[in-house]
């Protein structure tokens, strides 16, 4: 009588759903500001802005640690938008200006 030995694939982990992060900088040269503010999707827009801090040489900056993705955004600066003039992608937004675009990958 012949036995009939149960073999199994070994085991592999499963993948985890990997996700990248990076720390992103966000500089705005705006050395006449009283207080800017970085807004985007990745904020919920103007429900939780992300403050910057004013450098000696009249430049803003932050950073944010952001998943692979791709985020729009813009300053608040003394409450008027202004768009990151480094940034060279851009999106019109639903009111007539344009949003900045960064991927990560």
């Amino acid at each position: 009588m012949q036995t009939m030995e149960k073999r199994t694939a070994p085991r592999t982990a499963a993948k985890k759903n990997e996700t990248r992060e990076s720390k992103e900088n966000f500089t705005l040269f705006a050395p006449e500001a009283q207080s800017v503010e970085l807004v985007g999707n990745f904020t919920n827009w103007e429900n939780n802005p992300i403050p910057l801090k004013k450098s000696k040489d009249g430049a803003w900056k932050t950073t944010v640690t952001l998943e692979s993705g791709t985020y729009e955004y813009r300053f608040k600066v003394d409450g008027q938008w202004r768009n990151d003039p480094d940034c060279p992608k851009r999106s019109t937004n639903p009111y007539g200006e344009e949003n900045c675009i960064r991927e990560i990958a």
